[in-house]
């Protein structure tokens, strides 16, 4: 999959998706993963559900004679005459804390020993985080075990009814493997097309593979936060990689905007996007990073007019990698991925090969975003061993690459080149 974020907050009403469900078409995606379009509690926020089987009413044209659950349909329908499935965020391990829930099915929720409800919290920068807007369900205690899980059901089907084919499933990990088996097999026997991803960001690889195992089709990896030397984010991928395919991402909704963070350098977003796209299965990037916005989304206050007019346009660069990975089978699977030493420590050299095909790749990044980096192709002798080069970068691939002489190539900042080796 190449997934583009639509955030509903920033997009607006349901009849202004169209055009960018045209863009993300046009950016060579085949897939929307839209955040949360249920209605919120009193916080507002998109993961505070109030209300499963209701409309955020932020989303919705009032003024329209059609019904707010037709209005998205037919922005749905308007994805998919563009080649687009659209995936939509699933949030069933909480829900708002004003819900109307918790007083219908007070046994579906997590109780502390006071008999007060339990709140989600996490840890952010070793302080802990508690969100006391939400209150969490209670999948592995609750004396009603089938009420809740026909709940989730029902939270499903609506959703597939109103025409999302995939769901990233939030905070996945946190519920039983159990409900998710049971959960993705019921869906899956009315349509085998419909998506799972589980966003299990945060845990272990242990965690990962047992949640990974109830059926998911992907998982989320942690490439965004690898520091291009480390050795944890290949050990992580290597102990998941056969469990389920996985989805890299430069940045997300929860995260700052990578412009920002890079202090307005677009060879970091370049060269991200470029990793991201050609490190594992799938890739994802939330819309405005194709123009180098800098506002983070907000999953409270985003609103259309906070639309950026930025002097960057990376559209035809990422487009150019979206073709270049959904045209190699290779970049498109878990392969075997492998670090290769470089004299030069500022240049990254990644080895993938294909278990299906044997196909192998070459990855060479310039890991400095600033300054020029001298690569010479004689230290990969060891690893090429006599096969055809093939030139496959998004960028420079007039570059000719010849055997057996020597490529010798001074890498622009943040430059990307990709080899196929046949």
């Amino acid at each position: 999959m190449v997934l583009y974020n639509l955030f509903p907050l920033l997009a607006g009403h349901f009849d202004a998706w169209q055009p960018h469900f045209e863009r993300a078409a046009d950016l060579g995606c085949d897939w929307v993963f839209v955040n949360p379009i249920q209605q919120p509690g009193a916080s507002s926020s998109l993961y505070s559900i109030a209300d499963y089987f209701q409309l955020n009413s932020a989303l919705v044209d009032a003024d329209s004679a059609t019904s707010p659950e037709d209005q998205l349909r037919q922005a749905l329908s308007a994805a998919r005459e563009k080649g687009l499935k659209v995936m939509v965020d699933l949030v069933i391990n909480h829900c708002a804390a004003d819900s109307h829930l918790i007083t219908e099915h007070p046994t579906w929720f997590a109780r502390n020993p006071d008999a007060s409800l339990v709140h989600p919290s996490c840890q952010e920068n070793g302080e802990t985080v508690v969100w006391q807007d939400l209150v969490r369900f209670d999948h592995q205690q609750t004396t009603d075990p089938e009420g809740l899980f026909h709940y989730c059901q029902e939270i499903v089907n609506y959703l597939v009814g109103l025409g999302f084919s995939g769901f990233r499933c939030d905070a996945a990990y946190q519920i039983p493997t159990s409900v998710w088996q049971r959960l993705i097999e019921d869906t899956k026997s009315k349509d085998p097309d419909i998506v799972f991803a589980a966003e299990t960001l945060g845990c272990t690889p242990d965690q990962t593979r047992e949640t990974a195992v109830a059926g998911f089709d992907y998982i989320f990896n942690s490439s965004k936060w690898w520091d291009f030397e480390s050795d944890w984010l290949l050990e992580q991928y290597q102990q998941t990689r056969t469990v389920a395919s996985s989805i890299s991402f430069p940045e997300s909704h929860d995260t700052a905007r990578l412009m920002e963070e890079a202090d307005g350098n677009v060879n970091v977003l370049k060269q991200r996007y470029l990793f991201a796209a050609l490190f594992s299965t799938s890739v994802m990037f939330p819309v405005g990073y194709e123009f180098g916005f800098r506002r983070p989304l907000h999953v409270v206050d985003s609103r259309p007019e906070h639309w950026e007019q930025t002097t960057v346009d990376l559209q035809d660069y990422i487009k150019r990698v979206n073709n270049l990975k959904t045209n190699q089978p290779l970049f498109c699977e878990e392969t075997v991925n492998t670090l290769i030493p470089s004299p030069n420590s500022e240049v990254l050299v990644l080895h993938k090969v294909s278990t299906q095909s044997g196909q192998e790749a070459l990855v060479i990044l310039n890991k400095d975003p600033h300054n020029r980096q001298p690569f010479r192709s004689s230290d990969l002798n060891g690893v090429v061993k006599g096969k055809p080069i093939r030139n496959v970068s998004p960028e420079y691939s007039s570059l000719a690459v010849r055997r057996p002489q020597p490529f010798s190539h001074d890498l622009d900042p943040g430059q990307g080149l990709v080899w196929l080796i046949n």
